[in-house]
């Protein structure tokens, strides 16, 4: 029984090596053998794959951030909008354009957007209404940022001393956030209002009246508001992302030259027999 127990074993270690060999791929090219598993040539290219992907992706992103700038400078240059006029439809293409209103400031209603961080320091951006002269809708005005204090609890002073009849300033999104958590939209009770979020259906359904869906960035000169660095440019230019693009495929370069190399090694064939 234990002869036959052993040769069931053999015979198994030879069924596995013989397998091994006959996934293993093995040929010649100007006196160097290939020999590559078939697992480790999946492996490269998987792996291969992946980085390229990644390198197109990165290509891809800088096109976009190309003619996002592109678009940017062309909206900036555009003849001023009045939003006592007419406004068009929200769109991308309002986007950082100049823009001037008449009417007057809702002081009463502030919003303080919550967890802004400028040069390391937490705080705040002052968004408050202005009711704009023959529109139905009024729009978001941030005045700026202001530093939280010491105490979370007791909120900057936000008042403005003159009354505003007019602004003018920049057209943009909300600012945005990273990762939206569930209720950061809804604002807090009271006034000033804190919310996480700023979004046009919220804020509307807090004031009572309709706000149109984007804000006016001030005018870095007005006075009675904080600190405005309203950014011009996108946070990863188009060029670091070819830089990435350019690691990617260095990657994959060094990968195939590594794979190569431990593939392909001198063929030292049996010597000739002479007779």
């Amino acid at each position: 029984m234990r002869l036959h127990s052993g040769t069931f074993m053999q015979a198994c270690q030879q069924t596995i090596q013989q397998q091994q060999i006959d996934s293993t791929m093995k040929f010649r090219v100007y006196g160097f053998e290939f020999v590559c598993s078939g697992l480790l040539l999946s492996s490269y290219l998987v792996a291969m794959i992946i980085l390229c992907s990644l390198g197109a992706w990165q290509i891809a992103r800088s096109e976009e951030k190309r003619v996002f700038l592109v678009q940017q400078q062309a909206a900036i240059q555009r003849d001023v909008i009045h939003l006592n006029d007419t406004l068009p439809p929200a769109s991308d293409e309002l986007r950082y354009r100049r823009a001037t209103a008449h009417g007057r400031l809702d002081a009463q209603h502030v919003f303080l957007i919550d967890n802004q961080i400028v040069s390391g320091k937490p705080g705040y951006f002052v968004l408050s209404p202005f009711l704009i002269d023959g529109q139905q809708q009024a729009i978001m005005v941030n005045r700026g940022w202001i530093a939280a204090g010491a105490d979370r609890k007791q909120l900057p002073d936000i008042s403005i001393p003159s009354e505003w009849t007019s602004v003018s300033g920049r057209l943009n999104h909300f600012p945005e956030v990273g990762y939206k958590l569930k209720g950061a939209e809804i604002p807090s009770d009271g006034w000033p209002s804190l919310v996480q979020l700023a979004e046009a259906d919220a804020l509307s359904q807090k004031l009572g009246y309709p706000v149109y869906p984007f804000q006016l960035e001030l005018d870095a000169d007005w006075p009675d508001a904080y600190l405005r660095q309203w950014k011009t440019e996108t946070p990863i230019p188009p060029e670091k992302h070819l830089a990435y693009a350019v690691q990617w495929f260095g990657l994959a370069l060094a990968l195939t030259c590594l794979f190569i190399w431990n593939a392909f090694k001198k063929y030292r064939g049996q010597p000739t027999q002479k007779k």
